[in-house]
């Protein structure tokens, strides 16, 4: 499995807990959609012996764009690349985004999976983030999506100041009242030099509580595994069937393209980074020259990846797949260094897998540090 990531910078207004590219000025849309365009051209010959089996629209804020750039842009990827038959083609959207006509609109498009941004149906969750949608937009555009796309995803955060738990078993609740099939979840977390970061700091916001942030991921896993999703990924819950194929493939360590500013790009050897700079990529595509910095993974690197990744699923690290693809060493190095977790009821070792406890889930990802080696 491979895919094709495609990074759209533009937002109405920026959240104030984001810290991913994106500009709020729209003035250099058509030539960043055209970069976008070339940059999958001259691209092409890294897949050459791939299947696409992906597309996944990321931002920024995709649902930005028209059905008709949207289409381009797809259009790109299979004039230069092999694609399966009926690929998963997602679009991250805003519910300000979703009326009813543009949702129909997609629906006659090639997408055929939404990924919502949610994040909240209250409120005031949504003006502290300061996000573009209001509650009554989060609710009737999934009244409509859900009339034309099964395929639906959206994304709640927890751990918001001020958010108490019975408000956020209720977001929860309203979620699932749509009948939708997948949910990313994440814990509000304070990233340097956002907006967001400068209101804790003046107190004009509480802090991120750490141990409420836990007892509502613990909430989550209980309302959700109720009603029959599974709990695939740390921050993903699908039911069957309805696991984001993109998503899954990065954690198994599958090759995919990263197409447009700050997009990345892995193929199992190197990891590779587009520039941040809207105006810095265009013209860099357009004087052919890819605005990329390319790391090579050293072998303990590739490993660290593995364990950090493996951790966050279902899937686990393979102990046997240590031992073929790192050698003898590094599985030796895994199963000492797991020994203290396995003892604490944090991980534990079934068909001849490192998984994660459902008490060491939340800490998945410094468990995965104290098990990675140095160079």
């Amino acid at each position: 499995m491979s895919g094709i990531y495609i990074h759209i910078p533009f937002c109405k207004q920026a959240c104030h807990y984001c810290d991913f590219h994106f500009s709020t000025s729209m003035k250099k849309k058509d030539e960043l959609i055209n970069a976008l365009i070339k940059e999958l051209e001259i691209r092409k010959t890294e897949f050459n012996n791939i299947t696409v089996e992906t597309i996944y629209f990321g931002g920024g804020t995709p649902s930005l764009l028209s059905t008709l750039e949207i289409n381009n842009i797809i259009d790109a990827v299979y004039s230069n690349y092999k694609v399966i038959h009926n690929p998963e083609i997602t679009l991250e959207a805003n519910p300000d985004d979703l009326n009813n006509q543009q949702i129909i609109k997609l629906s006659h498009s090639p997408i055929n999976r939404l990924s919502i941004g949610i994040q909240s149906f209250h409120e005031k969750d949504l003006k502290l983030m300061n996000r573009a949608h209001n509650s009554s937009e989060a609710k009737s555009c999934l009244v409509e999506a859900t009339k034309y796309f099964n395929n639906i995803s959206l994304d709640l955060i927890y751990g918001i100041p001020g958010t108490t738990n019975a408000e956020w078993e209720e977001n929860i609740a309203i979620a699932l009242s749509f009948g939708i099939n997948h949910i990313s979840s994440y814990a509000l977390t304070v990233e340097p030099k956002t907006a967001l970061a400068s209101f804790i700091k003046k107190g004009i916001i509480d802090n991120v509580d750490d141990a409420l942030a836990q007892e509502q991921f613990h909430i989550l896993i209980e309302k959700l595994a109720q009603n029959n999703f599974i709990h695939y990924e740390l921050s993903n819950f699908g039911k069957e069937g309805f696991f984001s194929k993109n998503n899954s493939a990065y954690w198994q360590g599958k090759p995919y393209i990263g197409i447009g500013p700050s997009a990345h790009s892995f193929n199992g050897k190197q990891r590779g980074w587009n520039v941040r700079n809207n105006t810095k990529y265009i013209k860099s595509i357009e004087n052919n020259t890819l605005p990329i910095e390319i790391e090579t993974l050293t072998i303990t690197d590739q490993y660290n990846e593995y364990v950090m990744t493996g951790l966050r699923t279902v899937w686990g690290v393979s102990i046997q797949k240590i031992d073929s693809d790192f050698g003898e060493h590094f599985k030796i190095y895994l199963l000492k260094q797991a020994q203290k977790f396995i003892k604490e009821q944090l991980l534990y070792i079934e068909n001849n897998k490192l998984l994660v406890t459902k008490k060491g889930k939340f800490l998945s990802d410094g468990i995965a540090s104290d098990l990675f080696m140095l160079n």
